[in-house]
């Protein structure tokens, strides 16, 4: 068995069920095989106010300092966030907050090895972390760490570094390894592990309740993710005019709300497009029976794991060809790809798709291909290697 210390900035905790949950599911697989000792340490940014006036802030303040998830371990240590001019101080504040409670786990726990999620400021952190302990370390690479941040010449530089002085890194689809291989880092140091889909949760279940539980009937849409400009949901909205008989329904929370809201009120739309606010993963499965399609109008991605979720219930997807997405949306009855970021080009998209719909129990086949299995056992090779 081999003691695994994971280490990112990406995780749930009571306060924020759904924060980081992908990386939560990677490893909650990781540790079901049985293989690895899993310890989890998922700092936290310090805030002293726990009111709910405060926002998202106040949920760092009401984060625990330990809690047991799926049976896993997790610690989380507070450590400094600087707002807007602090980016280039964050990988250090980070390890700084972090070092107390990696340090004793390492010693009292045995760990063999460090596993980070997150280049920036996660994987910076960690590997300086590892080097200091003298444990092997392995990043995995997600998406914007690699696709946005490295834009700025200062985390540039520190994930380059990161990348070279790490053991082994992780690339959740293949289009992620071409920055790495820009940064110089060589392609076989670079292994390819996707994400999968929880194939028991998210399954084909009685649409008529589904759609009674959400209150919709004809064509339903769902766009599902974080309120942010980059998911597109504003697009998805846009698209609606041109798709007179489609409702629309958004789930997801974050800083967009009144933008969408304002968006929605002004377009004339009545009720055909609606804010669900947060919904959680179990809440998610009648979310997607109820629709005939999901769009992910995102503009970045590494693998977007609602996709799957989404074809897993039997529902197929418009999403936009970026990144590793196309490692996604790789055969018809998965959905369709569209060029093209642009109302319009949803629009279009969701036509052509409802002009052929693929049979639900194909596209359900389909997303039976990405269990969880594959990428465990890609995960507990690369470790046994790492620690031999």
């Amino acid at each position: 068995m081999i003691n695994v210390l994971s280490v990112t900035t990406l995780y749930p905790n009571r306060a924020q069920p759904v924060h980081g949950i992908f990386v939560e599911n990677r490893l909650r697989h990781l540790a079901a095989s049985g293989e690895v000792a899993l310890t989890v340490v998922a700092p936290v940014p310090w805030f002293p106010f726990a009111s709910p006036r405060f926002g998202r802030y106040a949920a760092y303040a009401r984060a625990p300092r330990r809690e047991e998830r799926h049976g896993i371990e997790v610690f989380h240590p507070r450590y400094p966030v600087i707002p807007k001019i602090g980016m280039t101080l964050a990988p250090a504040l980070l390890r700084r907050g972090a070092w107390p409670t990696v340090a004793r786990l390492v010693r009292e726990r045995g760990v063999q090895l460090i596993d980070a999620h997150y280049f920036y400021p996660d994987g910076v952190a960690a590997v300086a972390m590892a080097r200091a302990l003298g444990l092997p370390v392995c990043v995995t690479a997600r998406g914007t760490d690699l696709n946005l941040i490295p834009q700025f010449p200062k985390p540039f530089e520190m994930i380059r570094q990161a990348a070279m002085d790490a053991d082994a890194v992780i690339t959740v689809c293949d289009a992620l390894q071409g920055p790495l291989i820009d940064m110089g880092v060589p392609p076989a140091a670079i292994t390819t592990l996707r994400n999968g889909v929880d194939l028991e949760l998210f399954r084909p279940s009685d649409r008529a309740a589904a759609r009674a539980r959400w209150g919709v009937d004809g064509r339903v849409v769902v766009s599902v993710g974080g309120l942010v400009e980059r998911k597109g949901h504003h697009l998805a909205i846009d698209a609606l005019r041109a798709l007179p008989d489609v409702t629309l329904l958004i789930a997801g929370e974050g800083e967009e709300r009144a933008a969408l809201e304002a968006r929605i009120a002004a377009s004339g739309l009545g009720g055909r497009a609606r804010l669900l606010g947060l919904v959680s993963q179990d809440e998610l499965p009648a979310l997607y029976a109820a629709a005939d399609a999901l769009v992910l109008a995102s503009s970045r991605e590494g693998w977007a794991n609602v996709l799957l979720e989404a074809m897993a219930c039997g529902t197929p997807v418009v999403a936009t060809d970026v990144w590793g997405t196309a490692e996604v949306v790789a055969a018809p009855e998965a959905g369709v790809l569209i060029d093209e970021r642009s109302a319009r080009a949803i629009a279009d998209g969701l036509a052509r798709l409802f002009a052929d719909p693929p049979d639900r129990a194909a596209t359900r086949a389909y997303a039976e291909r990405f269990s969880w299995d594959a990428t465990t056992a890609g995960q507990l090779r690369l470790f046994e290697r790492l620690v031999g």
